[in-house]
């Protein structure tokens, strides 16, 4: 069954079509985080797909994954391409190294997980949470609600987790 929702005003709509996003997305509505776990290697892969990218197998079962790790890289946005998203800049959209799967298939690999900084309760973050964050910066997944069916994955920092003492971020004007 297709979704359909609004996010900051902005309708989002999940095709009958796009079966893997369909049932990631029933998982997040749930506030649950799984991963497809490819039934012949053993990987988990992300973003859903039809076939495992390293073997190619199309087998593969849903999995819940621990929603937590370090930012990889980041993009700090502060001109707002969408009109919605302009009361809330800057904000940034993290690339999330998970803590599980680290190193594999190759040591420079990991399992990365994109989303956006948001506060525990999901909703985008403060501009002096955004100062906070850089790469190596400790955090965990939140979900923000979108609608019925439908809650978006993004990322809080981790309160609870050691981190950098200064984590790297771009320089600042």
């Amino acid at each position: 069954m297709a979704i359909q929702a609004k996010y900051l005003g902005m309708p989002l709509d999940i095709n009958d079509l796009d079966v893997e996003n369909l049932a990631y997305f029933k998982h997040c509505a749930a506030h649950d985080f799984h991963l497809q776990k490819c039934g012949a290697c053993g990987l988990l892969r992300y973003p859903p797909t039809t076939a495992c990218p390293w073997c190619a197998s199309p087998k593969s079962e849903w999995v819940p994954v621990e929603g937590r790790g370090a930012v990889h890289s980041y993009t700090e946005v502060h001109h707002a391409i969408q009109p919605a998203f302009k009361a809330h800049t800057p904000y940034l959209i993290l690339l999330v190294d998970l803590d599980t799967q680290k190193c594999q298939p190759s040591e420079h690999e990991a399992l990365r997980v994109v989303g956006n900084l948001a506060t525990p309760d999901g909703t985008l973050a403060t501009p002096e949470m955004v100062r906070r964050v850089g790469i190596g910066t400790r955090v965990r997944m939140v979900f923000a609600d979108a609608g019925p069916g439908l809650a978006l994955p993004q990322w809080t920092i981790d309160e609870a987790a050691f981190h950098p003492p200064m984590p790297w971020r771009y320089p600042q004007e």
